[in-house]
């Protein structure tokens, strides 16, 4: 579906940077920074563009090839690989950002990773998120049509633990990248980090 959805020349979501990472990067400590389910690259490049060292993660090849081509319109370097994150370990220790924006993933793959994130992250380390809530389905503005792969706040606080909230709400937001997310949409944003 993801390689389809990518083939078209257009950037399906967009070139820019998701509204509620572009406002709250600076929450990120500066350094080394995982993008969980990537795609095209938007957010990616904008963290690259802002000194951050950036891995990218995406289970596209096709979406991929158009991050690459974005980092290279903006000089920036990402370091992009193709793996499914079901299978992918984010290691120990290793990240001071990790950021996931609009990633749909089964419960049982999220839930894993999930729990994955506080071990990976280094101490003070963020991870930052933006998903729909299983709300979402009667806006129809994007996320498609199935409320096991939305969460919400309370399925965030059960699910990041040893990490402590710096930000968590669930809210109405005109969402607008590209053409799959545009509308008024129902969101859940999180900013949590692990204890220094």
């Amino acid at each position: 579906m993801w390689d389809e959805r990518y083939s078209a020349e257009a950037y399906a979501y967009g070139t820019e940077p998701n509204d509620f990472l572009a406002q709250n990067f600076h929450a990120i400590p500066r350094g080394r920074v995982l993008s969980l389910a990537e795609g095209e690259g938007r957010n990616a490049v904008f963290l690259a563009r802002q000194g951050y060292a950036v891995t990218a993660v995406d289970a596209s090849a096709v979406g991929l090839k158009k991050a690459q081509s974005l980092a290279e319109r903006h000089g920036v370097e990402v370091e992009l690989v193709l793996a499914d994150l079901a299978a992918y370990a984010l290691g120990e220790n290793l990240w001071d950002g990790i950021v996931s924006i609009f990633c749909p993933l089964p419960p049982a793959v999220r839930r894993s990773l999930h729990a994955a994130l506080a071990p990976a992250l280094r101490p003070g380390g963020v991870f930052l998120l933006e998903a729909y809530t299983p709300d979402q389905l009667n806006y129809g503005t994007g996320g498609g049509n199935s409320a096991d792969v939305m969460q919400t706040s309370a399925s965030l606080r059960q699910e990041l633990t040893g990490l402590e909230f710096l930000h968590l709400a669930e809210l109405e937001r005109s969402v607008v990248e590209g053409v799959y997310h545009t509308g008024l949409a129902a969101v859940v944003q999180a900013i949590a980090y692990k204890r220094a």
